[in-house]
């Protein structure tokens, strides 16, 4: 199956990076290449791309589509959260941009055999990283029912949480819940059908946890946002694309502590800590057009965070 690439909200991303041509810039959820080919595409004989993923499949994808750039182009698989660890190991002390795009691809969600889709029935899986860790079904069938409802209803911010945990916990007791399949059929059940009329899928804020969680998606998120602010240079900026409103409100409460530091009562200096980063670009979140959602239907929740380096 082909990585599909289509990047969200590229215009804006890439008029929100400010890219310089002799730059250096890094995606930092490199995906299938989408961002990073076209921020790529503006780079003179001196700029550098640095792209890093932790999935596998994504690297591979990305760097068929990048491989006109590698003279330009490095291509690292790691977590995003190891920033300040990869920037280091190349020898790069500072960037001009850093881009983030939280959102779950395209090819994993249509991928079935990758467990994030509740359209396509898959193994319980879940792993940005197919290669070890926790899986959706190690989630859905080890967390006792109160650690599934804490779980549900924090990432998920589900409000029926505790009726889907007791729900799940009751069907794994007389088999284990394999299947994406099998657990978007125990939700609905939980679900009572006069709140399933309206709104989104009903299993859409279940998964949505359980992959936050497999993954430990928020865990880290506000300090690698701080590490990339960090070493931005001097008119630099960083564009976060969130998909939800967890991510949302962490990127922003991020953003707004890194420009608007603490305030000595005595007047005495800002330690390094307390100094001002950034400088907000976007007061409010930029959204996709109509015309890219009409296009791409799963832009429709995106919400994009720039900030500049002073």
């Amino acid at each position: 199956m082909v990585f599909n690439h289509a990047p969200v909200m590229l215009e804006q991303c890439i008029d929100g990076l400010n890219i310089l041509p002799k730059g250096v810039y890094v995606d930092a959820t490199l995906g299938g290449g989408g961002h990073a080919s076209n921020i790529c595409a503006r780079l003179q004989d001196g700029g550098t791309f640095i792209g890093i993923d932790k999935d596998m499949e994504a690297v591979e994808a990305a760097s068929r589509v990048l491989a006109r750039y590698m003279d330009k182009a490095v291509i690292v698989r790691a977590d995003f959260s190891k920033i300040a660890d990869i920037m280091r190991s190349l020898g790069i002390s500072e960037a001009d941009g850093f881009l983030l795009d939280l959102g779950v691809s395209s090819y994993q969600l249509e991928e079935s055999s990758r467990g994030f889709s509740y359209m396509r029935d898959g193994p319980l899986d879940m792993r940005m990283d197919a290669t070890g860790g926790v899986t959706a079904y190690d989630v859905v069938n080890g967390y006792d029912a109160s650690r599934l409802r804490s779980v549900i209803y924090k990432y998920g911010e589900e409000r029926w949480a505790k009726r889907i945990a007791e729900f799940i916990v009751d069907r794994r007791g007389k088999k284990p819940v394999s299947t994406t399949g099998e657990l978007v059929d125990i939700i609905k059940a939980a679900i009572p059908a006069g709140a399933r009329a309206d709104g989104p899928h009903p299993a859409k804020r279940t998964f949505q946890a359980i992959r936050i969680e497999v993954n430990g998606e928020l865990d880290k998120l506000g300090d690698a946002v701080t590490s990339m602010a960090n070493m931005l240079s001097v008119g630099g900026r960083i564009c976060v694309i969130s998909f939800h409103s967890l991510e949302d409100r962490i990127v922003k409460n991020t953003f707004k502590r890194l420009a608007y530091p603490r305030q000595r009562i005595d007047g005495t200096p800002f330690s390094d800590d307390e100094r001002q980063i950034v400088k907000i670009i976007t007061k409010k979140p930029l959204v996709p057009s109509r015309e890219e959602i009409e296009t791409n239907p799963r832009a429709r929740s995106a919400k994009l965070r720039i900030a500049e380096r002073v």
